[in-house]
């Protein structure tokens, strides 16, 4: 979930997708980010990739795969500029998402920026996202837990019918995103 310049809210997709070839030695990862992106969501990126791969080591030591990939993250609509921090937490599981090789539930949005030590931190604009994730027919949000009072403020036409979820820790999303339900592999 994302606002423009003009304060209109907007959903962001982010996609991730590996880029080594067949056959080739394993190495250290890079990380390409394209999409028209400015410099603090570059920087939110490159955080974001430290906090999944230490996420990964910690749920499956045994995984390297963001350590020795190449992967190309792209956020669509390139000719959009796109900024800020707000999208932390949707890279972070974007590339758990390739790592493991499993999709997430498909009918979330979320928003926040993410610290090194994964922590969920307060972003802007929470009206227009959730009215924009509301329009695209998201069912499940998940918010900072810092920004609950400018959720709750929310008239309840805009708020009705959606499952909220309040974190503070990535960990808390990774148990909303990688549900109990079996989720179908990825084809990587």
């Amino acid at each position: 979930m994302a606002n423009d310049a003009m304060r209109r809210g907007s959903t962001l997709y982010v996609e991730t997708t590996l880029r080594r070839l067949p056959g080739e030695k394993e190495v250290e990862g890079s990380l390409e980010l394209t999409g028209h992106l400015g410099e603090v969501m570059k920087e939110s990126a490159k955080i974001a990739l430290t906090v999944a791969r230490n996420f990964m080591s910690n749920i499956d030591p045994h995984n390297k795969f963001l350590y020795n990939s190449h992967l190309h993250l792209h956020v669509p609509e390139g000719a959009t500029p796109k900024d800020g921090p707000s999208a932390g937490c949707t890279i972070v599981t974007a590339l758990l998402s390739l790592a493991k090789g499993q999709s997430i539930r498909q009918d979330v949005a979320m928003t926040g920026e993410i610290s090194l030590m994964g922590k969920v931190l307060p972003v802007g604009g929470i009206k227009e996202k959730t009215i924009a994730a509301k329009r695209s027919g998201v069912q499940c949000i998940i918010l900072p837990e810092e920004n609950k009072k400018d959720f709750n403020d929310l008239p309840a036409f805009i708020t009705e019918g959606l499952e909220v979820h309040f974190v503070s820790h990535y960990s808390e999303i990774y148990g909303i995103v990688f549900d109990k339900r079996e989720q179908p592999k990825l084809n990587i």
